[in-house]
């Protein structure tokens, strides 16, 4: 008789979960989102992602409280991700699909869609080396302000060999384009009525359509702390996928099937 030879064992579904724009000016935020998922994912199990100096007004380079701030959390556990230098676009495109992307799909802060390469290197080397210097480890990998970037990010992230980078629709290696994890990230948006309202509708139909999905994703804002009805959907959505994603570390992603 013969004997069947065991199944693979499934992939393992994850959830992701993080933090964006932590910053100086939104620490109080951050403590209120950073509390909020440690109760439905663990104190450890998500990612934060800082801005060395947010639209140039709120610098970390010299501020130890915040530093220890940081140490802090990475001594936690949290994986820590650069998240641009100033999140402020700065060399904004006027015509072509990346003046239609800087205006429509973030508030002027697509830092990295339209840098040159050069600058998009110097950004990222500067930005590294300061968080890597407060944290006392290797950031976890790079993330665009708003997840748009041009070539010239893209250039600068596989020659400074960032582990991991993530837009809208992936997770990857920016050294060899091997793909991590793909699906929407599910994020919400506080600066209009209308951006609230989509927001709140598109994160309903991901707790509806994304269940089957390998590695779900989630990224919450400090402007998601001044909207009750986003917390509230945050909280509904993070509830819903820990049923059947394990929380997780961006660092534990295998090739995506």
């Amino acid at each position: 008789m013969t004997s069947l030879a065991p199944c693979p064992p499934a992939p393992a579904r994850r959830l992701l979960v993080s933090i964006h724009d932590v910053s100086p000016r939104f620490e109080r935020e951050v403590d209120m989102l950073a509390e909020r998922l440690a109760r439905h994912v663990g104190a450890a199990n998500f990612a934060m992602l800082v801005i060395p100096d947010h639209w140039r007004a709120a610098p970390i380079a010299g501020n130890a409280a915040f530093a220890a701030r940081l140490r802090g959390w990475a001594d936690q556990g949290i994986e820590m991700f650069l998240h641009g230098w100033s999140h402020k676009d700065e060399t904004p495109a006027t015509e072509g699909f990346a003046a239609i992307k800087g205006k429509h799909m973030t508030a002027g802060e697509g830092e990295f869609l339209n840098l040159p390469q050069a600058d998009a290197l110097a950004r990222m080397r500067d930005g590294r080396a300061l968080v890597e210097d407060m944290i006392g480890r290797p950031v976890a990998g790079f993330i665009a302000p708003a997840w748009l970037y041009g070539e010239g990010a893209h250039q600068a992230m596989r020659e400074l060999g960032f582990a991991l980078a993530e837009d809208h629709m992936k997770v990857w290696r920016p050294a060899s384009g091997e793909v991590l994890a793909k699906g929407p990230v599910i994020t919400w948006a506080s600066r209009s009525k209308a951006r609230i309202a989509s927001s709140l509708f598109a994160a309903a139909l991901g707790r509806a359509a994304l269940p089957l999905t390998r590695t779900i994703r989630v990224a919450v804002h400090p402007g998601d702390t001044t909207v009750p009805a986003l917390l509230e959907s945050i909280e509904r959505t993070l509830a819903r996928f820990v049923r059947t994603h394990a929380p997780s570390r961006y660092a534990d992603l295998g090739p995506d099937a």
